[in-house]
């Protein structure tokens, strides 16, 4: 019984990019769950205040900012990062899918994955 070289690459692609998203997931939940710690460990006994509105610092807003002072070990910044992670796995996922149809020339697939990519991307750095 011969495989085709073509089937075997296609399922290396499939673990490759399931193994993106497993660890996009695990990581994100680790920083996320290491930062609300901190925060329980820290403002755990304070009382909060419903009542009065507070928007988020312009660094938890700013990926630059986010990547910059996760370390800190300010608990904000580790959930946040942890944050930014989770929403950054599905565009690597789509990135890492675009190369693959550029290496097996399907084209059509490359242009959807390209306006995927931008929709993602166009979406995370502009906030909409």
């Amino acid at each position: 019984m011969t495989l085709n070289k073509k089937h075997i690459r296609i399922e290396d692609t499939q673990k490759f990019i399931s193994k993106i998203l497993i660890t996009g997931v695990i990581l994100s939940t680790f920083f996320v769950i290491l930062g609300g710690l901190f925060y329980l460990i820290n403002f755990g006994n304070s009382t909060p205040k419903y009542y009065v509105f507070r928007g988020e610092p312009a660094e938890l807003r700013s990926i630059a900012e986010i990547i910059k002072n996760v370390f800190t070990l300010r608990s904000e910044d580790i959930i946040q990062f942890g944050l930014l992670l989770l929403m950054l796995t599905p565009v690597a996922r789509v990135l890492f899918t675009l190369v693959a149809f550029l290496q097996e020339k399907d084209f059509i697939y490359v242009s959807v994955a390209t306006i995927v990519l931008s929709v993602l991307l166009f979406s995370l750095l502009t906030g909409g």
